[in-house]
C-alpha cells in the first residue's frame, strides 16, 4: 500500500485483499461461527435468518476498508455502540466474537501486515461493545 504523496493513488486494505469477495469470504466464515455458537447466536434478534446480518456486515467492512461507500448509503454513519447496545455484551461474549472472527480470518490468511491491522480492529472494536 501506497501513500499518497507523489500523487499516487492510494491502494485501500479493501483492494488490497482483492475487494468484495475478501469481505464477503471473511464475513460468511464469522457467520458459519457464530451460527455454530449458541451464545452467539442468541445475540440476533432473528438467529434463523442470519442473511440480512451478513449483508450488513460485508457491507460495513468493505466500506470501513476502503470499498464502496454502500453501507452509508443505505444505513447512514455506521454508530457500532449504539447499534449494539439494545445487545447484552460481556467480556465473555466478546472474547466468543473475537474468536469467530479469528478463526475466520485464519481461514482466509491475508499477509501479515494485513492480519495485524485486522486483529488490532478487531479487538478494539470489540472491546467498545462491551456494555456490561
Amino acid at each position: 500500500m501506497s501513500d499518497d504523496s507523489a500523487g499516487e493513488q492510494q491502494v485501500t486494505v479493501f483492494d488490497y485483499v482483492g475487494g468484495l469477495e475478501f469481505f464477503e469470504r471473511l464475513v460468511d466464515e464469522f457467520y458459519d461461527r457464530v451460527e455454530a455458537d449458541k451464545a452467539l447466536l442468541a445475540l440476533y434478534p432473528d438467529p434463523n435468518d442470519l442473511g440480512p446480518a451478513r449483508r450488513r456486515f460485508c457491507l460495513f467492512l468493505s466500506q470501513y476498508w476502503g470499498g464502496p461507500q454502500t453501507y452509508n448509503d443505505e444505513r447512514g454513519h455506521p454508530r457500532l455502540r449504539m447499534r449494539h447496545q439494545p445487545f447484552v455484551i460481556d467480556q465473555a461474549g466478546r472474547d466468543r466474537w473475537v474468536a469467530a472472527m479469528t478463526g475466520a480470518l485464519d481461514v482466509l490468511a491475508p499477509e501479515p501486515m494485513i492480519r495485524e491491522r485486522f486483529d488490532v480492529y478487531f479487538a478494539m472494536s470489540a472491546d467498545a461493545m462491551v456494555n456490561t
